[in-house]
């Protein structure tokens, strides 16, 4: 789960190196302090060798990033853009911040993207689509570009919650126009705060570059004070702190995503073992790129999901976003932001989002951590049997249908 279990002395080395060579916090100038160096270039630099991008960005935060790019992506009043209901509730804030209007799709059983649904939702004022790959699975890409590709809509990739994650071999965020990572401190990849923004099209990050820097081009043939400007921004910089420490966590992040795939299978492998046929698991796409950030279940109902829930709870067994956090991550219980859209029509959302609400109202999300001996995984799998158990409705009422997780 998050980078920081595996936070130690490379860490703390990478930025006392920071404060010994000029104490330089600010990504850019001061050369004559910083000793050549740049933390945070290196870091992007780093980042888009590893997804494979041709461009990477490093901002202040993964809201930041999905602001960035849609700002370069030239959103604004007017226009519209696709996301799902299952995400968090930054997706939606960035794409207000623009001044654009967020129209919502369901999810399917991988809790991502109904692309069927996407196709429905798509206007003339569709300017982007955003599909969000949440809890490290990729959503169905290959429909989700085809659908792109033949109504002309750009496609950015939230990636907040997938970070090292692939779909067919190609990194998450590399497949659209452009991608977005949150290095949050719950993350797989954390700064404490921060995040990335990846693309493959030149002039899309030359306005992300300009944009988190108060419309700087950073043009070589002028100092910074006389730099030139023709695309207004503000100011989302990472600082070099975030830049050493994100050096350091991106080495780490390929055995970290190793150890989480094999923790995930470990504790599948024990609740099929304990019980048996009982269980409908999430569907993944792409097995293969799964980073293995939590194993997801669902029950018959979402009265017996509750059930279970809280006697896992009560056992001491804790959840990853669902259900616990559900209302920050299911875009139908937002009326603060999204009441009065003009796709509801006079409808609520819940009554918009039928689809989604009976999937995510269903949904037990275990996390999956680094440290996860054969002991606590035996002790999950016979916490979830016995919460099974005991929920008011017996265990051989809940349904199996193995499906790709």
């Amino acid at each position: 789960m998050p980078g920081w279990e595996i936070i130690g002395d490379d860490e703390r080395q990478a930025v006392n190196e920071v404060f010994d060579n000029g104490a330089v916090l600010f990504r850019q100038a001061f050369a004559g302090l910083r000793n050549n160096m740049y933390k945070v270039k290196d870091f992007e630099a780093a980042f888009a060798q590893f997804t494979q991008a041709r461009y990477a960005h490093a901002v202040t935060s993964g809201t930041a990033a999905l602001k960035v790019a849609l700002k370069a992506m030239r959103v604004g009043p007017g226009d519209e853009v696709v996301t799902q209901s299952h995400t968090f509730v930054a997706t939606v804030e960035a794409i207000l911040e623009c001044g654009a209007t967020p129209v919502i799709a369901d999810v399917d059983w991988t809790l991502n993207m109904d692309p069927e649904d996407l196709e429905r939702k798509l206007t003339p004022r569709t300017k982007v689509i955003l599909p969000v790959h949440m809890l490290g699975v990729a959503c169905r890409m290959d429909e989700i570009l085809a659908i792109a590709r033949s109504h002309g809509v750009q496609v950015l990739e939230d990636t907040a919650q997938a970070c090292g994650g692939t779909y067919h071999g190609r990194h998450l965020g590399t497949l659209g126009n452009a991608g977005t990572f949150s290095f949050d401190h719950g993350k797989f990849l954390t700064t404490g705060e921060g995040g990335m923004v990846i693309t493959d099209e030149e002039p899309l990050y030359l306005r992300e570059r300009s944009y988190a820097d108060h419309g700087h081009e950073d043009n070589p043939a002028f100092p910074r004070g006389e730099d030139t400007r023709s695309f207004p921004g503000f100011n989302y910089r990472m600082m070099e702190l975030q830049g050493a420490i994100g050096l350091v966590q991106l080495r780490k992040l390929p055995a970290s995503i190793e150890q989480h795939r094999a923790n995930k299978a470990a504790l599948r492998a024990a609740l099929e073992e304990r019980v048996g046929r009982r269980l409908r698991f999430r569907e993944v796409p792409d097995s293969a790129g799964d980073t293995g950030d939590a194993l997801v279940f669902f029950l018959d109902t979402p009265a017996q999901a509750k059930r279970v829930a809280r006697q896992l709870q009560r056992n001491g067994i804790g959840f990853k976003n669902l259900p616990d956090a559900l209302n920050w991550h299911y875009a139908g219980t937002w009326d603060h932001m999204l009441a009065g859209m003009p796709w509801l029509r006079g409808r609520s959302l819940e009554e918009c989002l039928q689809q989604s609400g009976q999937i995510l109202r269903r949904a037990i999300a275990l996390p999956i951590f680094y440290r996860m001996d054969e002991g606590r995984i035996a002790a999950i799998a016979r916490e979830v049997d016995a919460a099974l158990r005991e929920s008011a409705e017996t265990p051989s009422q809940a349904v199996c249908e193995r499906a790709g997780g």
